[in-house]
């Protein structure tokens, strides 16, 4: 099924809820075929968002509280134009090319998420699409309707 956004969810009740996509006009996202996020009901999902500035240039390079720093803004944007902030989120992934600089990631996760204190994840992972990119950041929300 390709993204159009007019796919349709089914609820447990047989109610269809409507699947609502939300792009950054990315040249990335029609190629790969991916939303920045996906909004079906309450729920929303953030795709793995990296420390890209308006340019489309990486911001923060070498430092990963920079980037993660970033990363929760672009976060934040992306909530915010599927109805939802970052009080809603439940789950953050965080996927890092370097496990050691996981205090710099971790404080600036925190200095945004201390009192929401979603559950999380920080996974090591080989390499990410760019050298450059340090980390990349998916998050979940669930806002009231």
């Amino acid at each position: 099924m390709r993204g159009n956004g007019d796919s349709l969810s089914r609820t447990p009740e047989g109610t269809k809820m409507p699947r609502q996509n939300f792009a950054t006009g990315t040249p990335w996202e029609p190629i790969v075929g991916y939303s920045r996020a996906v909004r079906i009901g309450k729920h929303i999902s953030v795709s793995g968002t990296t420390a890209t500035g308006p340019d489309g240039k990486i911001i923060g390079i070498g430092d990963a509280y920079a980037q993660t720093v970033q990363i929760i803004k672009n976060l934040e944007s992306a909530l915010g134009r599927a109805g939802a902030g970052l009080k809603d989120v439940i789950r953050t992934r965080i996927f890092v090319t370097n496990i050691a600089e996981w205090e710099k990631i971790g404080k600036a996760h925190g200095e945004f998420f201390g009192e929401i204190r979603p559950a999380t994840s920080m996974v090591e992972v080989s390499r990410l699409i760019s050298p450059e990119i340090l980390l990349e950041i998916e998050a979940d929300a669930i806002v009231e309707e």
